[in-house]
């Protein structure tokens, strides 16, 4: 099997990086995402409470991966750093909105000291698709 890879540096509903990153890349049937903060389609950072960092960010990662060719249902990772775990219970929560309990990818979560631009959150998975 050759490994095609497919860059994602951008894309409708991306925000524009300053940063040289790709948002995704694409290697055969998986797609790593970047993480994702919450940011605006401008670039720009947006502050904000936990939970709604956590929804542009969440909305910027669905957009990578369908700029990837991907569908949230091929999700199966999600990293989710915080820099307040005390956050924890209102992310769990959108958590459960956005993956409806048979389709929930595996998850990891940890707190850390710093995050870019001071952030609460950043979000980073993974999304495989099935071979025909």
């Amino acid at each position: 099997m050759s490994n095609k890879k497919k860059y994602i540096l951008e894309g409708e509903g991306l925000p524009k990086w300053s940063n040289p990153i790709s948002h995704a890349v694409v290697v055969n049937n998986m797609c790593f995402v970047s993480g994702q903060l919450s940011v605006n389609s401008d670039g720009k950072f947006v502050s904000g409470t936990a939970i709604k960092e956590a929804q542009l960010a969440f909305s910027n990662f669905f957009a990578a991966i369908k700029n990837a060719g991907f569908e949230k249902e091929d999700i199966v990772f999600i990293d989710i750093a915080f820099n307040d775990l005390n956050d924890l219970p209102e992310i769990n929560q959108l958590f459960v909105e956005l993956f409806p309990e048979s389709k929930r990818p595996a998850r990891t979560i940890y707190q850390a000291e710093a995050l870019p631009f001071s952030g609460k959150i950043k979000i980073t998975g993974t999304a495989v698709k099935d071979l025909d």
